[in-house]
């Protein structure tokens, strides 16, 4: 009985230390894999193969911001590996929208949107390679909405037709490097001084000097409930927003001309942006808050889409040679944080960007106040287009990281 006894302990040791060692593996393994933006983009594919579009929203259905977004971050892709299935994906999206004419389906002026021009960058993208009129006709389309589009008394665009006298830091990647690249393609020289304008206005008017940070939006005429009495600018600083300032500065750095007045004046911003943004990220996730500046305030959370969107900037920022070694580590660390903590496989083997709040901004009805407690309420989103989107432009900057390192 002792020596039966005796082997059964042995036995049982044997599979405990076996099935401790087999789960070992598939942890170790799990850290290790490397997402690459091949893989984010397949990932995207095979979830929505017909249309970039939310499933159950029907206004994801008209032409968009979001749409934009997830275009560009695989256009960046296929730059790199000509593969012809990025490049069907990207054109049969955007044919959806553009007619023969150059119209664009959904699509108003007269609505003065600065989101609905974002998706102008694909435009000129696709224009440049196939040479088809009606790429051209619609990217003509937004320029003519930014030439009519209504704009505070020092020439900074509206954010919308609906919310009057505003400028948010959110427009500035809505319209800027649609708007250089437009200029530089098409040789429009007129357009550098205003595209530059846009950006020193958000500097005088939304830059806060005690954080380094720039706040979510300013209201011109100061009647907005969320605004400043003095000052016009709302309370708070939005990750998302500040996130969109940091992507629009570095795309429009690439193509900006090197011998502008005020290109110095923007690639100071970026710079000086950069730095701040580094006070404020968490020391044990890496990333930052939904509210940037309030680390520990009960209900904030890790926000994932302006988290990537810092990463790409600061991988992008130090591979253009914008920003020094620091950043570049930063940028690294960061991703493999992010990746590790929020982008989970899920049981039909597809990748979820988890974190990402769905929209945020001010005004409007229902009433957005810009306070703390709104912008910790509004829902989040699994796979969200403007986190997902951010995270393909973080990992494509990323994997040249590895590649010159």
């Amino acid at each position: 009985m002792f020596y039966r006894n005796l082997i059964r302990k042995v036995i049982l040791t044997i599979l405990f230390s076996f099935f401790i060692g087999c789960s070992s593996v598939d942890t170790v393994n799990k850290e290790v894999v490397s997402i690459t933006p091949e893989i984010l983009v397949n990932n995207f594919i095979a979830l929505y193969p017909d249309t970039v579009a939310y499933k159950t929203e029907a206004k994801s259905y008209k032409w968009n911001y979001e749409q934009g977004l997830i275009l560009e971050s695989i256009y960046r892709l296929w730059t790199k590996t000509k593969d012809e299935k990025y490049f069907n994906y990207i054109k049969k999206n955007i044919d959806y929208y553009v007619n023969d004419d150059g119209s664009i389906k959904t699509y108003d002026l007269n609505n003065f949107n600065i989101d609905n021009v974002a998706p102008g960058r694909v435009l000129l993208h696709l224009y440049e390679i196939t040479k088809e009129k009606k790429y051209k006709l619609a990217a003509d389309t937004l320029i003519k909405q930014l030439q009519l589009h209504p704009r505070t008394s020092e020439g900074g665009f509206w954010h919308k037709k609906i919310y009057p006298n505003q400028m948010w830091l959110d427009g500035l990647y809505m319209a800027e490097p649609f708007y250089t690249e437009y200029s530089v393609m098409f040789n429009s020289q007129n357009n550098f001084d205003d595209i530059a304008n846009q950006f020193l206005l958000i500097k005088k008017h939304l830059y806060d000097e005690k954080t380094g940070l720039y706040f979510h939006g300013w209201d011109e005429s100061k009647q907005q409930k969320w605004a400043d009495p003095v000052k016009g600018t709302s309370p708070n600083f939005w990750g998302r927003s500040l996130g969109w300032f940091m992507m629009s500065m570095v795309d429009v750095l690439d193509s900006f001309p090197e011998n502008h007045k005020d290109r110095n004046e923007i690639l100071k911003m970026f710079r000086e942006l950069s730095s701040s943004l580094l006070k404020y990220r968490d020391e044990k996730t890496k990333l930052w808050y939904q509210v940037v500046d309030i680390l520990n305030r009960e209900g904030n959370y890790i926000e994932t889409s302006a988290s990537s969107m810092f990463i790409y900037a600061f991988a992008k920022g130090y591979n253009k040679g914008y920003l020094d070694n620091k950043f570049m580590e930063i940028g690294k660390e960061s991703y493999e944080n992010l990746i590790k903590e929020f982008l989970i496989l899920n049981d039909n083997g597809n990748y979820i960007l988890t974190n990402v709040c769905s929209v945020s901004g001010l005004g409007g009805n229902p009433y957005r106040d810009g306070s703390f407690e709104y912008y910790i309420r509004e829902p989040k989103r699994d796979n969200d287009f403007k986190g997902y989107g951010a995270l393909i432009l973080a990992a494509n900057e990323i994997s040249k990281l590895s590649s010159k390192n």
